[in-house]
């Protein structure tokens, strides 16, 4: 079993309230637009992390995170990108590769906006954790914390941070 602390868009902000749930977790997933290092850094000395970099994200960034991250945990292929749309509407790069081989679970940032939905197309779950930074026009800072269990995905929660203020 696996504890997943999912999370996205902190446009270099990190805190307190974040650090106290990546402490609970196995592992933290970041869908991108990091911002500053410090930000992966600090998550990085407490849980291992998996990462992709954003559209805001610099040379640096993306010199140590993909674009594009895939990767098997328990037994559930998982696609992570930053730009990636959602069921019905995904990005033009990437719709064919994920038609032709959809990951268990598809993971994208973005758009703010926390979104949980089930594709009975592709047979996938589609998460974007919505934005646990302050930067944007997203009221509520928001996680996603699931747990992974020999192939299952179970125990998926909604995190809400304070506002953005």
């Amino acid at each position: 079993m696996k504890k997943i602390l999912l999370l996205s868009d902190t446009h270099s902000y990190i805190d307190d309230q974040i650090l106290k749930f990546v402490k609970q977790a196995d592992e933290v997933w970041h869908a991108g637009d990091i911002g500053n290092l410090k930000v992966t850094d600090a998550i990085k000395k407490i849980k291992p992390l998996r990462a992709v970099y954003g559209n805001i994200d610099d040379k640096d960034a993306r010199a140590e995170f993909p674009l594009d991250n895939k990767f098997n945990v328990e037994n559930v292929s998982v696609w992570m990108t930053h730009i990636g749309g959602y069921p019905n509407k995904y990005n033009l790069r990437i719709r064919e590769e994920l038609r032709k081989n959809p990951p268990k679970i598809f993971i994208a940032g973005h758009s703010h906006i926390l979104k949980v939905q089930y594709d009975k197309k592709l047979n996938l779950l589609h998460l974007n954790p919505g934005a646990a930074g302050k930067h944007g026009f997203h009221k509520i800072r928001t996680m996603l914390r699931l747990q992974i269990v020999e192939g299952d995905i179970k125990n998926l929660e909604i995190i809400e941070l304070a506002k953005r203020g």
